[in-house]
């Protein structure tokens, strides 16, 4: 049977509980008075309701309710001994191999931690610098959400492992890589390139991604996107990306207003999904937005800020193709 690998963020009702998963060798999940979803017979329909009749029975639509249940569902039924699971921790992160079956602890509902698995924790329990992931990873640890599929990233985890241990020596590839990244940061922030120049490099750079096509928008047209980029998935199904370019410095970061006028330009072309890419930093204000967005709407917004975008350009490159 083959590995598979999430990504998980360790924080119910908004409350960080990293340091209590990692003491108890367990990660843990939310949703704590949706109790008896450890039935083994309940299917997807029966799991979803009984999220649905503890949190969500005022909403006339069941997305926020299937929304909580996904992520359940991965924590408790995909989840399996062996699953690899990336635990987000500021600028670090944490890595754990699942070694029991989910158990529901009924004297930690209050804290609303009641869900939990066995884990053990690897590279000696000990947090890994983002800066050790590719872009892929990266913008996978940014979820909107709790619990994300990872297990095509398995390989990515597995090198992050690998560049964290004591005795594992970075390879000349990855040397290199991180010397270029850290050298188109600063060119990013600091070079010759200005606001439109910008918006013509991340053009350049969808387009080397996969992009169908790529429109950058007039000033006077702007309606709250900066580019729209359409990609086709599975050669059918066309998806439109709002995109807003912002060629910032670190600081100040990227704020809450930022993601309100990306919204407007989701809305305006009617976007399956929005992207802010920045040469700065986000702040904590704008990720709560595009999460609070997603709850609404269901409309995903990556945030990819300037480590990122180098991380992409160096492992991309930016051929127009």
């Amino acid at each position: 049977m083959s590995k598979s690998a999430f990504v998980l963020r360790i924080a119910p009702s908004r409350k960080d509980r990293v340091g209590v998963a990692l003491s108890k060798n367990q990660i843990i999940i939310g949703w704590a008075y949706a109790e008896g979803l450890l039935q083994p017979s309940l299917g997807s329909e029966q799991f979803r309701e009984i999220v649905r009749h503890a949190y969500y029975s005022d909403e006339k639509t069941l997305r926020k309710a299937g929304s909580a249940a996904g992520h359940l569902w991965r924590f408790i039924r995909d989840m399996e001994p062996g699953s690899l699971v990336v635990v987000p921790n500021w600028s670090e992160f944490y890595v754990a191999e699942v070694e029991g079956p989910a158990t529901y602890d009924a004297t930690k509902v209050k804290d609303d931690t009641a869900y939990r698995r066995r884990v053990r924790w690897l590279n000696g329990k000990k947090p890994i610098p983002r800066q050790f992931a590719r872009s892929a990873l990266l913008s996978r640890m940014k979820i909107q959400g709790t619990c994300a599929n990872a297990t095509d990233l398995i390989s990515d985890i597995e090198e992050c492992l690998k560049l964290a241990g004591s005795n594992s020596a970075p390879t000349f590839q990855n040397d290199l890589q991180t010397r270029l990244a850290r050298e188109v940061l600063d060119e990013l922030r600091s070079g010759r390139i200005e606001n439109f120049g910008f918006e013509r490099l991340i053009k350049t750079v969808l387009l080397g991604l996969g992009a169908e096509d790529v429109r950058i928008i007039p000033r006077l047209a702007d309606k709250g996107a900066d580019l729209v980029a359409t990609f086709r998935v599975a050669g059918t199904f066309l998806q439109t990306i709002a995109v807003q370019a912002k060629h910032w410095q670190p600081d100040p970061p990227v704020g809450r207003e930022v993601v309100d006028q990306l919204i407007r330009g989701i809305e305006a072309e009617s976007a399956n999904l929005g992207m802010i890419i920045t040469s700065g930093s986000i702040s904590d204000d704008a990720s709560d937005a595009c999460e609070e967005y997603f709850e609404e709407k269901g409309i995903r917004i990556e945030l990819v800020d300037g480590e990122q975008f180098a991380k992409l350009i160096v492992e991309h490159g930016i051929r127009a193709s």
